[in-house]
Parts: structure tokens; sequence; C-alpha cells
């Protein structure tokens, strides 16, 4: 794969030397070094004003964010032998804490290697592949992982957006032998995960330790779950006790799996279909109440101009869930939107409680677990939010 140079302007290699691994398009000296010819995903040297190296990455002249840095030293054979390094790295940190391999593996720059995640179930993985560069390298990341793990399969499910603003086709592919589903346990609840037709990889690791602190909340308490996809929150809160749980999806697929993997542990779980907001006022016309809410939806702010749009979004449908807690109830608000950051969240919360007449206490903040470590120089890298909250009428 031949190797492309990369100049930057006088003073933009200062975010790389403080360990972040992003270039962008107006930090690119393209009179000394310009990109005209060179394919998208193409291997690249870095270096700065002066010539110096700053390490390997890959290059794509489309888009704004034009590079990602790979490795600190420039002269580093990218093959498979380098990503068998790589994913040692990572498995080495996951087996440490976790019994089973079930966890996200490999979290993108976090673990040094971006537009990249592979989730393990078992002997099967799934991956994403996010930008041009690493579809470049895919072959090298298979023979990878078939050294590291031996899986009998692994998935590719390549249809994000994301893929498009880099140029690439959306696609998926099996390589081995993958099952339309398999079944994982989390806190004593087993739950049938489908790999090839669920959303992005399949299930939700990253909440694992938010829905472990769901515990000390509903003993003896009425659940609903808004956003609920297969039952992660509204099964989790069965088996820790609560007396009865709602889970709400848009997606008619996602609750037949639910209610599949409520009957797999001997629950019984109300399903209803439905655009959570409009579902949400509908059950507040219908005077229903409930002691705990979870809502846990999709990535409402996409991209940066869409925040206005969706932190209104995020406002309304926390409001409209306060609306059915009982008078001492718990709201578990969560967002998975990098663009929404922490303290915009708490405010919408706070602003949403304030105009609803009711008083607000955070009881718990929590993140992503972790087998999605947070790179410290890419605040992206912690997207994930989840606010436990006490809601006191009055």
């Amino acid at each position: 794969m031949p190797i492309a140079e990369l100049r930057l302007k006088p003073r933009e290699d200062r975010r790389l030397r403080a360990g972040h691994l992003w270039v962008y398009s107006n930090e690119l000296d393209l009179g000394k070094t310009p990109l005209t010819g060179v394919a998208p995903g193409s291997l690249c040297r870095i270096v700065d004003a002066r010539g110096k190296p700053l390490g390997l990455g890959y290059v794509n002249p489309r888009t704004l964010l034009s590079a990602r840095l790979l490795t600190g030293n420039a002269e580093t054979r990218l093959d498979a032998a380098w990503f068998v390094r790589r994913m040692q790295a990572a498995l080495a940190l996951r087996a440490r804490l976790y019994p089973d391999p079930f966890y996200r593996l490999l979290y993108g720059e976090s673990d040094g290697v971006p537009g990249l995640v592979v989730d393990r179930y078992g002997d099967v993985c799934v991956a994403q592949i996010g930008t041009a560069g690493m579809e470049q390298l895919k072959p090298f990341v298979v023979e990878a992982l078939q050294q590291v793990l031996k899986p009998r399969g692994i998935f590719f499910n390549n249809e994000m957006p994301v893929r498009e603003q880099e140029g690439l086709t959306l696609y998926t592919e099996s390589v081995g032998e993958v099952p339309d589903t398999v079944e994982i346990e989390e806190g004593g609840v087993r739950f049938e995960v489908p790999l090839k037709t669920g959303q992005k990889t399949g299930w939700f690791y990253d909440q694992r330790d938010n829905r472990d602190r769901l515990a000390r909340y509903v003993a003896g308490k009425s659940v609903l779950d808004v956003y609920s996809y297969i039952g992660g929150w509204s099964l989790r809160a069965l088996k820790q006790g609560a007396t009865g749980a709602t889970a709400v999806d848009s997606s008619a697929p996602a609750l037949e799996r639910a209610a599949r993997n409520a009957d797999l542990n001997g629950f019984k779980l109300e399903t209803i279909k439905g655009q959570a907001l409009d579902t949400l006022r509908e059950m507040k016309a219908q005077h229903r109440k409930f002691d705990v809410v979870v809502v846990d939806p999709p990535a409402l702010i996409k991209k940066k101009k869409d925040q206005e749009a969706g932190s209104a979004h995020y406002g309304a449908v926390n409001r409209a869930a306060m609306e059915l807690l009982s008078p001492d109830g718990l709201l578990v608000s969560c967002s998975c939107s990098h663009h929404l950051e922490a303290e915009q969240l708490q405010r919408i919360l706070l602003r949403e409680s304030r105009a609803g007449g009711r008083r607000l206490q955070i009881l718990e903040q929590g993140g992503p677990g972790p087998d999605h470590p947070v790179h410290p120089a890419i605040p992206e890298t912690r997207y994930l939010k989840a606010f436990f909250c006490r809601v006191v009428q009055g």
C-alpha cells in the first residue's frame, strides 16, 4: 500500500503531540503536500511543519476529518501482526474485567484502532468499520481476529450512515459461521441477541454497569422502559425485584425479541409499539403511573447542527417521562449523543423538572463500562451519560 505524506501547518502539531489522533483538513499544508490523486483510505506519514515525523495513519482527502493517527512510529509496518498486538493489549484488559467472553473487545481510538469496533459474543465477533482507512486494512483485521480469538465467525455490520460520509458503500458480510442469534447472560438474565438484524452490533454492552446500578431502586416498583430495544433495562429490573415492567419501542421486531427474552426467563413483560413521545403522551392521557421510568434513546443529536432540535427532543421526552412518575419516582435519563455534554443534559433535566413543578435530585451519574475506555485526549469517546434522578412532586 503506497505511503503518502501529510505535512501540517506551523503549530498544528500540538494536538497530536498531546495525544490526540485526528487531523482536520484545515490543519494541513496542502501547498507542500497536495492530496490530489491520493485515494481515500491510503496510509500516510504525518509530519510537522518542519518535516519531523509524528506518526503513521491513514487519510481521506474527501472529508473534513482528513487523517487519523494509528501509531506514533512513522516507520511501523501496518500488517496483521500490528493488529494482533493491539488486540492482545485490548484482550488483556477485558479478560481481567469479565469472567466470560462477552464484551466490547475493540473500541476505536481508545484501543488504538480508529474507525473499528468489535464486540465479542463468545466464539462470534461482530465488527463495524466506519472509515475508508480501516476498510483498506480490513484483511489484516480479519487475520488478526482469527489468530487472537479463533472465532467460528465474524460478522461485519457495515451499514452505518457514517460510512457514506467516507465515500464507502453499506454492506454486511459473514466470515466463517455466524448464527442469526446468540444467547448471553447479564445479571442473571438470559438474552437472545440478534446479530444480523439487531441494532448496531446486536447488544449494548456500554450500558451494562448502569443496568447493574438499577438494582437498588426497583425492588417492589413498577418500571417503564422507553426505547427498550430487546428488553435490557426492563428484564434486568424484573430480575432485580420489580413488580412489573412495560417496554416501549417503535420497532415491532425488537419488541417481539423482548417478549421472547421475557419468556426465556419466565417473566411477564408488557410491550407497546409506538414512537416514544407519542406513547408517553398517550399514557399520560390514560392516567398511567410508574415508580421508575428509564429513557435510553438512540443518539438524538447526530451532528452538531442538530444540537438545538435534538436538545428540544431530549427535553420533551424527559418531561413526558417525569409526568408519568409516581409522586416520589425515579427517572433514569440517558444520552449517547457525544454532541450533548453531561452538563447540558443535566440542565435539560433541571429545566423540565422545574417547568413541571417538580423537584429533581441527582442520585448517581453513570457512563460507559470499562470495556469502553475513554481516550483522555478525545472527549468524544466519553459519549454515554446516565443520570439516576429522584423526582419529587412540589
